[in-house]
Parts: C-alpha cells; sequence; structure tokens
C-alpha cells in the first residue's frame, strides 16, 4: 500500500468513526432499523476503531515525512 492511499484509508476511517462516536449517527440509523438495541454496545467498538485509524493516520504522515 502506497504512502497516499495509507493516508487516505486512515483520514476517511478516523472522519467516519468521529462522525459516528460523537454524533447520533448510528444511533439514529439502527433505531429507524429497528436494532436500537445494539446502540449500547457501539461504545465498545467505535472507540477502539477511532484510535486503530488515528494511528493509521499517524503512521502514514510518518512515513510520508520521512520520505521527502
Amino acid at each position: 500500500m502506497n504512502d497516499k492511499s495509507l493516508l487516505m484509508v486512515g483520514v476517511i476511517g478516523t472522519i467516519i468513526a468521529a462522525l459516528c462516536c460523537f454524533t447520533p449517527v448510528l444511533a439514529i440509523l439502527f433505531g429507524v432499523v429497528g436494532l436500537s438495541v445494539i446502540v449500547g454496545y457501539l461504545d465498545y467498538v467505535l472507540l477502539p476503531a477511532l484510535a486503530v485509524f488515528v494511528l493509521i493516520t499517524i503512521y502514514a504522515v510518518i512515513r510520508r515525512a520521512r520520505k521527502t
């Protein structure tokens, strides 16, 4: 995976995970679909996912900076 695509995956994943963590996007979506039972467990998945995508973004930025 090249640096540009790694950075894009990190940034896009961070934005999506942050939107789902800090706004009620998934809570509303799951409520509409009828899966509101899952809303209580979203933090167990979304916060680690946010951390992973932030680490991917940091890794891609460092890797890109060392290359130039």
